[in-house]
């Protein structure tokens, strides 16, 4: 009985090295193969790091590769957005517009009374808008820049209850040096505006939920920043120049 348990014993742990054996050898050699696939990954990564700096041009083509597709991402949700929401873009009951009511093209503008940029786009829209009297206009206040932003958003909308947004619109747009609330309102008595009355008439959930709904609008469009245009049914971001602008009118009259 004792040899049998002795013969059984050493059966059992000549067993366990086998089994200890086998679980360490897979382990010594994955252990070997990842070590092997560090060192060719780091050889791997040499070699194409000595490749970048040899050739940098391969790095400025895959950017600008990268750059169209997604230039042609944004423009493709861009368009999307404007087929899905032309009626707040067009036709928004509370957005102000301008130009010829009837025109046969129709621009779009995203804009912030504190950007520069929108200032500087403002010039080539005015610049375009005096020489083509088929244009109509929509203002949408995009007012991404701080309170001072939300504020003269509000002001300018506000205004058209007095016939006054162009004006105004204008005027905050021409303004040169900080904008603040003050500032905003001596402005708009600049221009005629009652300003005991635009204070109460700024006061106006409606203009507040206009502003909301530019910002929606804004996000479906991918608009990142202002200015932004719609022009026809061309999505347009960042300043532009009165001969773009033009050729972009030209460009929906085509179609």
């Amino acid at each position: 009985m004792r040899t049998t348990l002795l013969v059984l014993g050493a059966a059992l742990i000549g067993g366990g090295a086998l089994i200890a054996a086998a679980a360490t050898t897979p382990s010594r050699i994955a252990s070997s193969a990842v070590t092997s696939e560090s060192v060719e990954k780091a050889a791997l990564g040499k070699e194409i790091r000595e490749y970048l700096i040899a050739n940098p041009e391969v790095l400025v083509e895959a950017m600008q590769v990268l750059e169209r597709k997604q230039d042609g991402q944004r423009e493709a949700v861009a368009q999307k957005a404007i087929r899905e929401h032309k009626a707040e873009l067009l036709n928004d009951p509370e957005s102000p517009t301008g130009g010829n009511a009837g025109g046969d093209v129709t621009i779009v503008d995203f804009n912030d009374y504190q950007c520069p940029y929108c200032k500087r786009a403002h010039q080539a829209v005015k610049s375009v808008m005096s020489a083509d009297s088929k244009i109509r206009i929509v203002y949408k206040d995009l007012p991404i820049l701080g309170e001072t932003s939300r504020i003269a958003a509000l002001a300018a909308l506000a205004a058209v209850a007095q016939g006054k947004h162009l004006a105004l619109h204008e005027a905050l747009m021409e303004a040169s040096g900080k904008l603040d609330r003050a500032r905003i309102l001596e402005i708009a008595a600049s221009v005629g505006l009652d300003v005991a009355r635009l204070e109460k008439d700024m006061e106006d959930p409606k203009f507040k939920q206009l502003i909301d709904r530019n910002l929606a609008l804004a996000g479906a469009l991918g608009i990142r920043g202002t200015p932004a245009f719609v022009v026809g049914d061309q999505f347009v971001p960042g300043a532009i120049d009165a001969d773009t602008l033009k050729q972009l009118v030209a460009n929906a009259r085509k179609r």
